[in-house]
């Protein structure tokens, strides 16, 4: 089945937002009946506050071991080029910043588990790109009842509408086989081992698609994972795709970029996806 996606683009969502007064306003004039509205689970996380602080932290001894030795010398000499990482991403990981990487880890270790906390970055779907300062985003607790909630919302436009939570954390497929490091995909797609599910899939070169977290409507599970890869490609990467990447983008440190400079940025939390079938 073929699809259009159509970005949709708004203010950045900071902590407090009506985020779902905005998707309603935001799609109003766009939609169709039978479209797809695929939201950033990250964008609605930061929405919802859900922000920790890392400079709060005190890590462990061994949020300290993981950041020392084993992103950057494990990842950064064994793993990465395992997992075919591009030369700038290696230099990162080999140059990882032992203070606030280990605060970062122990948040990690937290609120993910050891397993995640041995991923290179996104561990249990903790992010750091795209928001400000010394803050990391949690991942939803529940996407599957956000997006029922959402929908209920939206269908108020009266068309009819499905809706879809994605995360921009890959799911790697091999045939029907469907792995991915994020803890809360949909149904069809197998959470396994934290680090060892991405190392899996980028090391034998596995398809590689954004993970569908919650949609509002049963789908196949592959249709699923092209709508959410469209819907990635489409929405890009905001400030960047990693912390690295914003603060180059603002000429800034790792943990000095400001939300006023993230208001600089075009912004696309929300995209239609369109079946030309239709």
């Amino acid at each position: 089945m073929k699809h259009i996606a159509i970005p949709v683009k708004t203010k950045y969502w900071k902590p407090g937002d009506d985020y779902i007064s905005i998707i309603k306003s935001s799609i109003i004039d766009k939609v169709e009946d039978g479209d797809i509205v695929v939201l950033s689970e990250k964008a609605i996380s930061v929405a919802k506050g859900r922000l920790i602080d890392e400079s709060k932290i005190k890590p462990s001894l061994l949020a300290r071991f993981i950041a020392r030795f084993w992103i950057r010398y494990v990842w950064g000499y064994i793993l990465a080029r395992l997992c075919h990482l591009k030369t700038k991403n290696v230099y990162r990981l080999r140059n990882y910043p032992i203070k606030e990487g280990a605060s970062h880890k122990q948040l990690a270790l937290i609120y993910a588990g050891f397993l995640q906390a041995l991923r290179n970055w996104s561990e249990g779907g903790i992010d750091v790109s795209n928001v400000p300062l010394t803050y990391a985003c949690l991942p939803l607790d529940d996407p599957y009842g956000e997006v029922i909630r959402i929908q209920a919302e939206i269908q108020k436009t009266a068309k009819k509408l499905r809706v879809m939570i994605v995360d921009t954390d890959m799911t790697y497929s091999w045939r029907n086989l469907h792995i991915t490091p994020c803890p809360k995909p949909i149904k069809g797609i197998l959470s396994i081992g934290g680090f060892v599910a991405y190392v899996i899939g980028r090391a034998f070169r596995l398809k590689s698609r954004a993970t569908p977290l919650a949609i509002s409507s049963n789908i196949n599970v592959n249709e699923a994972l092209d709508i959410a890869q469209l819907a990635h490609k489409a929405r890009g990467s905001g400030a960047g795709r990693t912390a690295w990447d914003m603060a180059k983008r603002f000429g800034a440190s790792l943990t000095s970029v400001t939300w006023e400079m993230l208001d600089e940025v075009d912004h696309y939390p929300i995209v239609i996806v369109r079946s030309l079938n239709q």
